[in-house]
């Protein structure tokens, strides 16, 4: 038969060549596992023999061969999808042997590639330019859904996250049926003929369809598609799943084999070994890695086609409940399969050292997958390896192919196993070693038994040969992964590492390699801890245990040298990313294997004695031998506890090397602990679980932990995160569930339980990101509650303190309930519920999902509901017993969170399906997983999560305050805090923006009310004037809490700082209403005044016109008309005001001293006080017992110590005083204030009423206090209420005599009627003196309009760019304490300790005054110099449309004057212009001329005009300043007089709070009877176990840590304890020591001696400290 160019095509049944069946003896050509070998039958293509050259194609046992050669790899054919076979000669072609062989083989490699990339092409994998990665795998992915089919693009994404979740029905994902041109296993063809013969015809309806992918595929072709690291996590899973794994992988194409040694790396296995000793069994518990396992070894392979399956054989020998090796009958297997054939498998019997076990030892099975055959080079090494072989047969006969096999095997010494499918027989034993089975018609239990039967007896023999997987990587011809370069260079550093442990004690590892986290870091976080609860002498103690906690540092320091961590940190700088990750992996690897003995006898004996120890307690046994096991257990696992070794231990080494140099601020040859965070941070981000909570030492090394995070900021950007974190009982599957939901690495084996908490972050994958508000999960795993090693020394404050740092972390948190058992079940959620309780309390909103693990029956619906009801039940009992704990009011669970049993609590199966070590996992457990991960996907979809810099601080916070036992009053939310003082600059930019807009609203009415166009304001107009700007505001504040990043937590103060905005510009509209008013009033006033302006000038006018002309040819010069206007000048006002009565000058001093001598004291005693001064300061005495008449006070001679507690008595007694003097001040001054003094003027009667006021308050205050005091107070006080109020009145009586006194007008107009005097007598026209008239007007009026609008515009300009004025109320306070440190003045302290708001007003001041005299001279005049440019421009228009609307309408010089005036009445104030004397005028262009000219003297004075001069008038930058910052909050703190930093005036429901307490001593706190000042600061004291007395005359104490307990003014204030200082108070205290103890005529003595480490502390260091302190707040 003549061919060309054929195409052979195996892909369906029959097989078929270019459409053409192939026919063997008239029937059709099957690829099934049943043909029977044919031997020497050609295969015919249309009734002729098929041939190749002058060979017949030949079947041989399944293969196509080629005379001997084999052209196509046996096997089931069904695994070849697409061949070729290239037929291009005719019939009587010859080709040489060698030339087919060639042929054959290029074929082959044709076929194969074709098939691999057809396959990955379905699986949608053949995209992958790089092989995938564990980072595929660890990031959040759209759910795995819980239905029945998967599309085959989608297989191999759902059969690893099936397999991470530990779903062993990863292997049987069922395919949905949505491609035409495939053939799935649930298609039923449906035939088109009805024929009786179709019935009963052999041949099937030949289909060019192609088998759907066999699961096997599926799970190889991922696992070629994989990076080392990633088919590293697949084999651990597939161990855990209880699955067999690849141990010998031929390659696809080039058909090499590998070894994946590196990926059984991870893998360690658990049995229990049991020996007979005598009459019983001696059970031994092993736990190794399974690379270092030696255990014997059977290896099972076939020759030839069975009509039995092997490998479910196999699986009835290790574990008959599961299919540990896939097989034929098992869900989803197909005829055509690609990548398992030459695959040898292996799986590990675990015993449990029970008497069901099927062998007492562990014991390696492998399976050989195909023809061994067809596999030689495999089937060679592994029964050279092997301890056993059993091999399988269709029949035993001589002359077969697989004979010569069977005979090599059978003469070897190694034990056989023969088993004969055609053969019905039971086992025979041939000879020694050497055993046959039959198959036939017997069932596979009995098979299975037989087989186990011998294999034991097999191996119970002496001398059986052991298998140790790390003896693979010496078979030559096979290829190892670990020998790969980068695998090679990642061993050798961790080597070089790890070998300097070799044959040390496990247990004394950590203390000489890594000293710095044993026991001086134990020893500091102890110190650390008792700063918290400090007794005696407080800041002495404190001091004391800060020097003891860095000399810790220091010698950390000098231990942190150890080879081991150069070593290890060398290679983690230095080492490229891949060979970094081998490093890390062959450094966890090997120091695991260091372990494993130890901890194996370790664990074994905890087991022991645990069982001890439940049995006891099960008998309710309370003797002494219970306390005894207890002890011996506890002992135990302190040993265990030491004996754990592993990588996180060097990490935690490196962070306390970091925490001790950052301490201590050196370099040492250790040069490189800076880059620390930046590796750690580098392994997180790469997915490695970084330990958060130190849990050997219970604690938290947060500098460590902060740096690591502030090096993720870097890397990553800030950004949102979910945190999810798990809480509950200690092997209640914590990890497994996060590792299983996540994909995570959280340890989880027995001896190897979570201490303290761990954290890795989990990246949300692209394909879901729109769903989120953020980029990654972050999941925190913890230690568990009641952990066993903490049973008999740690208390219920350490569960409490986890719980609540665990709670409070998490946006959410899994709660973890293991069993059934109600009190187990009680423990936990009390725990649980006050630490949520606490949370509410300290405004943190997380929540909850209940994890209800290994129930009995899940699926019982009605048990659920019951289960739930029982569970909220107690819930609700614990939110009640925990509202009693912590003081606060919930009847039910609900009322502390948000909570819906019936959404928020999630059963769980048990674990495993049967009993461990060789039961896989429960499907149902991997349901349960999914489920949990859809409701946390779907709670976290309503959620922003949070900023990394948002945790950093969030961590701080939590821990800071749980070292207090005091939670709820020690927590300080630094990030609220932060945010709250970002908002409050805002704040103060609203209310800038409305005030200033106010300002220029208050000149303009004010211009146009003195310009009497005005005579009332509606508050209606204020409003309605504001309203643009008001809305501009609102706008901003909108945008402003929308738009910023941390608006989750803005909108708790949205509503509130939108009322405080809307109260703010009620107030401020309120107050100019008030103002307007009262100019209103004093013009009214003053009208019989104003009326008689205009006839005092027209008078002086004409009488100056007059005696310019008498005198126009006679005065000779300047001087001569000086002295001739003079004689007259004062005869015309004397003439003038001849019916008018002079307003006279005040004598306040005069006053004073007669009222003070009317109410009794003595003249001398009057005049000492005011020689003397003392009354000046009178509000500012530290020590008022001068004052006092000792005989009528309580006696406070007691010179004893009575108690060391903190006190007020004294003190309060002079805080008293000090509130009578402010209280009388204040009152007297608003008395005074209330006063017409400005529209009616001054009367002395003022001054009598509040004299006798104060007379009064003070009679009634010693009557209240049982005290008198003496003369010399009432005088003083007196004198300083007087003096206070003497300045407002002088300025009000002032502004009256200006206002109301014809005099003081007219000798206020001297220079000007002078100036037309001159003018006319020069000759000038009326026009040009009309004109400078004019100009006189204009210059007094522009100075004022400029100086006003200066004053507005300087104060903007100082708020925005000023430093200390451009902040919130905190800023501004940092910039006073600045300034009063570089001073050094100490009565500028105490002003400020004793009157804080009139310190902060004179450090404005003296800024305002800097900024504009100083160094910012220049910026202040071109504001100057524009405002008068401004105005100037203003009235040269006005000039100009006056002159063109005058001349247009040919109008006169009063409807000039009108017009004018009309043009600037809302810019200018302007008198009454009198054109009398000049209606001649009627050049009104020579007029404009003539005020341009004098307008450009006008501006080029006011240009140059002294700053000084804005003081002089009613708008002032400083007093627009004060105005603007000092409305905000004045409290001081009650125990050190710290003034509260909230920029809002009215605050509440926000408590009082400053971040920077100080020294009580500075507030003259002393300790009761005694002279003794108290050093101590507050913030240590509310840490402490110290108490005060809350008022002078108690008899209780209130401890300092329940201080808010004491009432007001105590429960409104947030003292949060912090254990550093700011060392700006304690350098002033030390400063000026002996001003404060003269001050206060106490001592710094005994108790209340000054820590010495004060005293270090220099100006500079306190300065900056204010930086630092402010720059966290």
């Amino acid at each position: 038969m003549q061919l060309g160019i054929w195409s052979l095509r195996l892909e369906g049944w029959p097989l078929r060549l270019d459409g053409w069946p192939l026919f063997l003896d008239s029937q059709p050509l099957w690829s099934c596992d049943e043909l029977l070998p044919l031997v020497g039958h050609p295969l015919l293509l249309g009734g002729q023999p098929l041939w190749l050259g002058i060979q017949p194609l030949l079947l041989e046992f399944q293969a196509l061969v080629l005379g001997s050669q084999p052209l196509l790899l046996e096997g089931h054919l069904r695994m070849l999808e697409v061949h070729s076979l290239v037929l291009d000669g005719t019939s009587n072609m010859t080709r040489s042997v060698s030339e087919d062989k060639q042929s054959v083989t290029q074929v082959k490699k044709g076929q194969c590639t074709g098939n691999i990339e057809r396959l990955l092409s379905r699986l949608r994998l053949q995209d992958k330019k790089t092989k995938m990665s564990p980072a595929d795998l660890l990031k959040i992915c759209p759910p795995v859904k819980q239905i029945h089919d998967t599309s085959e693009k989608d297989l191999a994404r759902t059969f690893l996250q099936k397999l991470s979740m530990l779903d062993y029905r990863a292997r049987y994902i069922p395919v949905r049926q949505d491609n035409a041109d495939v053939s799935y296993s649930q298609t039923v063809t449906i035939s088109d003929s009805d024929d009786l013969d179709a019935l009963f015809s052999t041949s099937v309806d030949s289909q060019s369809k192609e088998c759907h992918v066999h699961p096997m595929d599926v799970q190889m072709a991922v696992f070629h598609c994989s990076d080392s690291f990633l088919k590293q996590n697949i084999i651990t899973k597939l161990s855990q799943c209880q699955y067999a794994l690849p141990l010998l992988v031929p390659d696809p194409v080039t058909m090499d084999i590998e070894c994946p040694l590196w990926t059984f790396r991870q893998i360690t296995k658990t049995w229990k070994k049991t020996k007979i000793k005598g009459d019983s069994n001696a059970i031994t518990m092993k736990t190794m890695p399974i690379c270092k396992a030696e255990t014997p070894m059977v290896f099972f392979f076939r020759l030839g086609s069975l009509p039995v399956s092997k490998s479910q054989l196999m699986n009835t020998v290790i574990n008959d409940r599961h299919s540990t090796f896939f097989h034929r009958n098992c869900p989803g297997s197909t005829k055509s399969r690609l990548l398992m054939d030459g695959v040898a498998e292996i799986a590990w019997y675990c015993p449990a050292g029970k008497p069901n076990d099927s062998f007492t030892d562990c014991i390696a099975f492998c399976n050989l997958h195909g023809d061994a055959l067809s596999f030689e080079k495999q089937c060679e090494i592994l029964t050279e390896k092997s301890s056993v072989n059993v091999v399988l047969v269709r029949t035993l006969e001589k002359g077969q192919k697989g004979t010569t096999v069977i005979s090599d095997l059978y003469r070897s010494p190694k034990p056989l196993i023969i088993l004969v499918a055609d053969n019905d027989g039971s086992a025979v034993q041939v000879k020694d070693g050497k055993y046959k089975v039959g198959l036939k018609d017997r069932s596979q239990s009995d098979v299975s038994e037989e087989l186990k039967g011998i294999i034991r007896k097999i191996l119970y023999e002496p001398d059986n040969t052991s298998f140790q997987l790390e003896s693979m990587a010496k078979v030559p011809g096979v290829r190892v992964d670990e020998d790969d370069e980068v695998c090679q260079k990642g061993k050798s550093a961790a080597l070089k590492t790890v070998n300097m442990l070799q044959g040390m004690e496990i247990s004394k590892i950590k203390d000489t390699f890594l000293p710095c986290q044993g026991d001086l870091w134990h020893e500091w976080c102890k110190i650390n801890k008792e700063l918290y609860h400090l007794k005696g002498h407080i800041e002495k103690e404190k001091s004391h245990k800060q020097q003891q906690l860095m000399q810790i540092r220091q010698n950390q320091c000098k231990a942190s040298c150890s080879e081991l961590m150069k070593s290890f940190t060398e290679s983690l700088l230095s080492l490229p990313s891949k060979q970094k990750e081998y490093f890390l992996k062959w450094t966890q690897i090997l120091i695991d294997a260091l372990s494993t003995d130890d901890l194996s006898s370790i664990l074994q004996s905890y087991d022991e004695k645990w069982t001890e120890v439940l049995t006891l307690k099960k008998k309710h046994d309370k003797s002494d031998l219970l306390t005894t096991k207890q002890t011996e257990l506890e002992q135990i696992s302190k040993t265990l506890q030491s004996a754990t070794f592993g990588l996180e231990h060097i990490f935690r080494e490196m962070g306390q090397i970091y925490e001790a140099h950052r301490a201590v601020q050196i370099q040492n040859k250790l040069t490189a602990w800076s880059k620390y965070p930046k590796l750690a941070a580098d392994l997180m981000i790469s997915g490695h679980p970084v330990e958060l909570m130190d849990g050997d030492a219970g604690h938290v090394p947060l500098t460590w932990i902060s740096s690591l995070i502030k090096e993720l900021i870097k890397k990553l950007g800030d950004q949102r995160v979910f945190v999810l974190s798990v809480l509950g009982l200690q092997s209640s599957g914590k990890s497994t569930m996060l590792n299983a939901m996540f994909g995570l690495q959280f340890a989880v084996s027995a001896g190897r339980c979570t201490k303290g908490a761990f954290m890795q972050l989990v990246k949300v994958s692209e394909e879901i990101k729109k769903d989120f508000q953020f980029d990654y999960f972050l999941v925190v795993d913890t230690e568990g509650l009641r952990a066993l090693e903490l049973a008999g020394n740690a208390t219920l404050h350490h569960d409490n303190a986890l719980a609540t740092f665990v709670v409070g972390l998490g946006s959410l948190t899994l709660i973890n309930i293991f069993g059934e058992n109600p009190a187990e079940m009680q423990d936990v959620l009390q725990i649980v519920v006050q630490a949520f309780m606490r949370m509410k309390k300290v405004k943190l909103s997380p929540s909850c999902v209940f994890v209800h693990q290994n129930v009995t029956d899940i699926a019982a619906a009605e048990k659920n509901m019951d289960g739930k009801r029982r569970l909220q039940e107690k819930l609700d009992q614990m939110a009640q017993l925990a509202a009693k704990e912590e003081l606060c009011d919930a009847e039910c669970f609900s009322d502390i969170i948000d909570f819906d049993v019936q959404k928020d609590v999630k059963y769980f199966a048990q674990l495993w399906e049967g009993s461990p070590p060789m039961a896989p996992p429960n499907p149902g457990y991997s349901e349960s997983i999914q489920e949990l991960k859809n409701i946390i996907l779907s709670k976290a979809k309503c959620s922003a999560g949070i900023t990394l810099s948002h945790f950093n601080r969030k961590i701080q916070d939590l821990w800071k305050a749980l070292m207090n036992e005091q939670f709820v009053f020690s927590f300080k939310n630094t990030l609220e805090i932060a945010v709250y003082r970002k908002l409050e600059v805002e704040y103060g930019n609203w209310t800038w923006a409305l005030r200033s807009n106010m300002l220029a609203i208050e000149n303009q009415l004010h211009t146009r009310i003195e310009n009497g166009e005005l005579d009332k304001v509606e508050r209606s107009d204020l409003f309605k004037a504001m309203s643009e700007k008001y809305k501009e505001v609102e706008k901003d504040m909108s945008k402003y809490f929308e738009d910023d990043r941390d608006k989750e937590m803005l909108v708790q103060w949205r509503g509130r700082f939108e009322n405080k905005i809307k109260e703010f510009q009620e107030e401020l509209v309120r107050g100019v209403e008030r103002k307007l008013d009262e100019v209103i009033q004093q013009k009214k006033a003053c009208k019989k005044l104003d009326d008689k302006k205009t006839e005092f000038e027209n008078k002086l006018l004409q009488k100056s016109k007059k005696l310019a002309h008498k005198l126009k040819d006679k005065a000779k010069n300047e001087e001569e008309l000086k002295k001739r206007f003079n004689s007259v000048w004062d005869y015309w006002v004397k003439e003038l005001t001849a019916d008018a009565q002079p307003i006279q000058d005040i004598k306040l001093d005069d006053d004073q001293a007669n009222i003070l001598n009317d109410l009794g004291f003595e003249w001398n005693l009057i005049f000492e006080c005011k020689k003397n001064g003392r009354y000046k300061k009178i509000s500012e005495v530290g020590n008022y017992s001068d004052y006092i008449v000792l005989g009528k006070h309580q006696d406070t001679t007691g010179k004893g110590l009575a108690s060391q507690v903190a006190t007020f008595f004294e003190h309060e007694d002079q805080e008293m005083i000090r509130s009578l003097i402010n209280s009388v001040e204040k009152q007297s001054l608003d008395a005074i204030m209330s006063k017409p003094v400005a529209t009616r003027g001054y009367s002395s009667t003022y001054l009598q009423e509040v004299a006798k006021t104060v007379q009064d308050t003070v009679t009634e205050f010693e009557s209240n206090k049982k005290c008198a005091f003496k003369k010399e107070f009432r005088v003083d006080l007196l004198l300083y209420v007087f003096d206070t109020a003497c300045s407002w009145l002088s300025q009000s009586h002032k502004k009256y005599k200006t206002s109301n006194d014809a005099l003081t007008y007219l000798e206020s107009k001297k220079t000007q009627y002078y100036n037309i005097f001159s003018s006319f007598c020069k000759g000038n026209s009326s026009a040009v003196v009309f004109g400078e008239m004019i100009c006189e007007k204009l210059k007094v009026s522009i100075v004022e309009a400029v100086c006003n609008k200066v004053a507005i515009d300087l104060a903007g300009e100082m708020r925005c760019t000023f430093p200390a004025f451009n902040g919130n109320r905190l800023n501004l306070e940092k910039h006073l304490l600045k300034s009063l440190a570089e001073n050094e003045d100490f009565d500028a302290f105490i002003t400020y300790i004793r009157n804080p708001r009139k310190q902060v007003e004179a450090f404005i001041k003296e800024k305002v005054n800097t900024y504009m005299l100083g160094e910012h001279k220049d910026k202040a005049l071109s504001i100057l110099r524009k405002n008068v440019e401004d105005i100037n421009k203003l009235v040269i228009q006005a000039l100009f449309d006056t002159t063109k609307k005058v001349k247009t309408q040919r109008g006169d010089t009063d409807m000039w004057a009108t017009e004018f005036s009309s043009l600037l009445s809302d810019k200018l104030t302007l008198d009454a212009i009198s054109c009398q004397n000049f209606k001649d005028i009627k050049n009104f262009d020579f007029l404009q001329e003539t005020i341009e000219k004098g307008l450009v003297s006008i501006t080029k004075m006011i240009s140059q005009l002294s700053l000084d001069k804005m003081k002089e008038f009613r708008l002032r930058p400083d007093q627009i300043l004060i105005d603007q910052l000092c409305n905000c909050c004045w409290e001081t703190c009650p125990f050190c007089a710290a003034v509260c930093t909230n920029t809002i005036k009215d605050h509440s429901p926000e408590d009082h709070s400053v971040p920077f307490h100080r020294s009580q001593a500075i507030n003259g706190w002393h300790y009761r009877n005694t002279e003794i000042l108290c050093v101590e600061f507050c913030t240590t004291q509310v840490a402490s176990e110290g108490s005060f007395y809350p008022c002078h005359d108690s008899n209780h104490t209130i401890p300092f840590k329940k201080y808010r307990t004491a009432g007001p003014p105590y429960e409104n204030w947030s003292i949060t304890p912090d254990e550093s200082k700011l060392k700006y108070w304690t350098w002033f205290v030390c400063q000026f020591q002996e001003k404060l103890e003269n001050h206060y005529g106490l001592k710094f003595t005994q108790h209340g001696e000054i820590p010495s480490e004060w005293k270090m502390h220099e100006k500079k260091e306190a300065i900056q400290s204010l930086d630092e302190m402010y720059s966290t707040n």
